[in-house]
């Protein structure tokens, strides 16, 4: 015989089963944009010599902007602008 409380256990079991479903599919393009993003930028690396500094800001960039979001880090770079490597960070 099932009592309530082995109900109860299901339907919370149930209920986080569909809640993890639910957040691993929207997480799920962001973790795309930020792996397709971060070989992107160790390509440019390789090949063209472009270093970036690879930072927790670089990578919310590119899990939300993807490719076009990895240009942008990329030009940010080779202009001095930003995720310069070895930058020095100077606070008045």
């Amino acid at each position: 015989m099932v009592t309530l409380l082995e109900v109860g256990i299901l339907l919370v079991v149930l209920g986080a089963v569909l809640g993890a479903y639910w957040i691993i599919k929207a997480v799920k393009p962001f973790i795309w944009n930020a792996i397709v993003g971060l070989v992107v930028l160790v390509l440019v690396e390789m090949f063209l010599g472009v270093s970036v500094a690879i930072t927790p800001l670089v990578v919310l960039i590119v899990a939300v902007g993807g490719l076009p979001g990895a240009i942008l880090v990329i030009l940010l770079s080779v202009l001095d602008v930003a995720f310069v490597p070895g930058a020095m960070v100077v606070l008045l």
